[in-house]
């Protein structure tokens, strides 16, 4: 049997992701395992080389970091409720950030969505879902943007 003692719930704060955390709610509940969310904020050091000066960067970086925690901790509190939820947030490159996160914190398993991206939009853009698919020891459910497709 699988040893699942906590999943990881990959989030964006999209209009997609209660969709998500109601999946990884409803396999801690049925696993009666902890649930930990997580967002993962870009790195902004491509940016380092414009005519910006550094500490504006810092500002801003820490502005949006800030912000994401405060929306993490409304989003646990509205979409997480009767399973024991944790959340954190980092900034990197997301498909490396939510592997690592996973691996050290012993997750068994890692829930997270897919943006559907077809076309132009998914050459540009790439996939996150499908990089971590690609990239991760631990097994992962994504979940569609549109249910019953």
């Amino acid at each position: 049997m699988a040893d699942i003692a906590k999943i990881l719930c990959a989030v964006d704060f999209s209009s997609m992701a209660p969709r998500v955390a109601d999946y990884g709610v409803t396999l801690a509940r049925a696993l009666n395992v902890p649930l930990h969310l997580l967002y993962v904020a870009p790195t902004l050091r491509r940016y380092g080389s414009f005519a910006v000066a550094e500490e504006s960067i810092e500002n801003f970086v820490a502005a949006i970091l800030a912000g994401a925690r405060e929306t993490m901790d409304e989003f646990l509190a509205r979409h997480c409720q009767g399973v024991t939820a944790s959340g954190s947030v980092e900034m990197g490159y997301a498909p490396e950030a939510i592997v690592n996160v996973a691996k050290d914190l012993g997750c068994g398993l890692i829930v997270m969505g897919t943006h559907g991206r077809r076309g132009i939009d998914r050459i540009v853009f790439g996939s996150v879902a499908e990089k971590v698919v690609k990239s991760s020891p631990l097994p992962v459910l994504t979940i569609h943007p549109e249910p019953g497709k």
